[in-house]
């Protein structure tokens, strides 16, 4: 089975396109070429793949020059990421890697940087990367530190091959409507309305070596860094040690509740309160699992709408057709791409 991939709120993609909008570029089209159809930007409950944000992504980057999006007074130009690459790849470690990343960004921004502090000052073992904003410049928004934040840790992450776990993340802006999908990039313990801007990172991946080639990097640059968002979120929480457990059985076979928690090795009632703490139940990861498989299956297949339904556990596809409409407010056959669009996100899903 393939690996769980997800899918990404399509309020990050509006954000994305407000961020064209306001430098004059009109970038619905792109998120045509993307396959991202008027429809689904209409809907707010609607969703994108992780391969159809990456190639939006990239197209705006492109078409602004900017691979910042905007959102520093100095643009980000196209090419900068592939040179931020080829520069840490001949780090030696997760620690030299880490201070490329953020030496080169320091080059390329003038607005917003970071320093490493190891240990952080809290004293305890974990890694800081603490936010630093020009005086004067405009305060930023959680999309800007989330970018600069996804370059940065992205790479790190691949660069060793691993996902590197999050502590704490906290951010002087206020707190964005779609704060629950920031959560899902960064971790459980994230904090708004803080007096500074930081995330804390597990120390380990410091002494992890450098295991990417010029090779394997052809490929992890033909969708970054868009495709981080889903590949490097969160897997530390409970729910998604729920989800990876669904998500490597059939939907036929998905457990009850309490044999979810003897699976888990926690008592039932303790699931329940966990998952709730983090803004979850377990009925509610089950519809979003079900929701992310067939939009996949609708997006990357020929499979009949019917097929998908049983599928992903419904015996009637009027069934499958009114849930799926309430999971993001459209149609089941409004997510089909052209043939074209369904081709080439097919050859990204099928590579990453």
């Amino acid at each position: 089975m393939k690996s769980d991939k997800g899918t990404i709120s399509v309020s990050l993609v509006e954000e994305t396109l407000a961020l064209a909008k306001a430098r004059g570029l009109d970038a619905r089209p792109l998120a045509e070429a993307a396959g991202i159809a008027a429809p689904m930007l209409a809907s707010p409950k609607s969703r994108v793949s992780s391969a159809q944000y990456g190639a939006l992504w990239v197209a705006i980057a492109r078409a602004l020059d900017d691979e910042f999006f905007g959102q520093d007074s100095h643009p980000m130009k196209s090419g900068s990421f592939v040179a931020m690459t080829q520069m840490a790849l001949g780090a030696r470690n997760g620690a030299q890697a880490l201070a490329r990343a953020v030496g080169f960004m320091r080059l390329v921004l003038d607005d917003l940087g970071a320093a490493i502090e190891t240990p952080a000052p809290t004293g305890t073992r974990r890694v800081r990367l603490r936010f630093v904003e020009r005086a004067g410049a405009s305060a930023p928004k959680m999309f800007a530190y989330a970018t600069y934040f996804i370059l940065v840790y992205g790479l790190v992450c691949w660069l060793v091959g691993r996902r590197i776990p999050l502590i704490e993340a906290r951010f002087r802006c206020a707190a964005p409507p779609d704060a629950h999908e920031y959560r899902l990039m960064f971790c459980e313990q994230m904090h708004f309305d803080a007096p500074e801007s930081y995330v804390d990172l597990e120390p380990a991946f410091l002494e992890l070596p450098v295991i990417q080639t010029a090779r394997s990097a052809r490929t992890f640059l033909r969708d970054a860094p868009g495709n981080f968002i889903v590949k490097y979120r969160n897997p530390g929480s409970l729910a998604a040690r729920v989800r990876k457990t669904l998500r490597a059985l059939p939907t036929s076979n998905w457990p009850a509740a309490d044999q979810m928690a003897a699976r888990l090795h926690v008592a039932e009632a303790t699931m329940r309160r966990h998952l709730k703490q983090e803004g979850h139940t377990y009925q509610s990861i089950k519809d979003a699992l079900r929701r992310d498989i067939a939009i996949a299956e609708l997006q990357r297949t020929n499979r009949t709408i019917a097929d998908i339904a049983n599928a992903v556990g419904f015996a009637e596809p009027s069934a499958f057709h009114r849930a799926f409409h309430k999971w993001t407010g459209m149609r089941p056959a409004d997510y089909r791409p052209a043939r074209a669009a369904r081709a080439d996100l097919t050859r990204r899903a099928e590579s990453d």
